[in-house]
């Protein structure tokens, strides 16, 4: 019995041995680290920030081996036939390396997205970006070295809209009364009616008088410039940190009033 205790025991030192070898001798990689229902992809949208425009992705890389203390780069490429989005105009292009600092498990690529095009109001575009390997950090796993950023500008209508008195609606209007009141949402309680009803008041008072609101508003860095230089029947409505994103106000030559003009050419009411 005794002798085959003593077997058993050099079979499992030499076992333990062999795994431990392989754990510290087998190469490190990185792959991405998301979770969420969509496994590989991050989801953004501009919608309730319209004045933004940029904004940074922090997609996560998860080392896969024994950390040092020592940098140790790894790299990442766009795959363009995958992708919809154009660089320059949607994002900025990847840089050749990034980093897993010394002693640290986890690393980041900052993906640079762009508020500027004007179909994002309509459509989403979207990034597959595939981890490469160096002679750092290799890419093991051929299922964890993809992740897709999907954005865009788009606001789809609420199912609150409807309860209180802002219809028609468009996205143009949709945007203006979160820029007027700041709310990206409101409830359908007939308790929150006064609440409600004043957050309204500010959009009416807005789209009546949108020159005195910009004026009383400077700190919000609105602006209304002449379409044509001395044509004062057609404005842009702008925010300068995005000049890119314009909206149109436009005269009614039959009452003189002034109406920003929605995405299906329509006076805002």
């Amino acid at each position: 019995m005794k002798i085959y205790i003593l077997i058993f025991a050099i079979i499992c030192l030499v076992s333990c041995k062999k795994a431990e070898e392989m754990r510290f001798d087998h190469s490190a990689n990185v792959y991405f680290d998301i979770y969420n229902g969509d496994k590989d992809s991050i989801v953004r949208t501009f919608a309730y920030n319209p004045t933004l425009a940029q904004d940074t992705v922090w997609l996560p890389v998860r080392l896969s081996g024994i950390r040092t203390d020592v940098e140790r780069k790894f790299s990442a490429r766009v795959d363009a036939d995958s992708s919809t989005a154009t660089p320059g105009v949607h994002y900025e292009a990847l840089k050749t390396q990034y980093s897993i600092l010394p002693n640290k498990g986890l690393g980041y690529i900052p993906v640079v997205i762009y508020n500027k095009d004007k179909e994002l109001e309509n459509r989403s575009v979207s990034i597959l970006i595939k981890l490469t390997g160096t002679s750092d950090l290799g890419i093991e796993n051929p299922y964890l070295i993809r992740a897709k950023v999907v954005f865009s500008s788009k606001l789809e209508k609420p199912n609150w809209w409807d309860t209180w008195p802002l219809p028609p609606y468009s996205r143009t209007k949709h945007e203006l009364f979160i820029l007027v009141t700041g709310q990206t949402s409101l409830t359908t309680d007939g308790l929150d009616a006064p609440k409600n009803l004043y957050y309204i008041g500010l959009l009416t008072t807005m789209l009546n008088n949108p020159f005195n609101w910009v004026t009383k508003n400077e700190a919000k860095g609105y602006v209304i410039e002449e379409v044509t230089a001395g044509n004062t029947n057609s404005y842009y409505f702008y925010n300068k940190k995005n000049p890119a994103k314009k909206t149109l106000l436009r005269k009614n030559m039959q009452n003189g009033k002034y109406y920003f003009i929605d995405e299906n050419g329509n006076e805002v009411i």
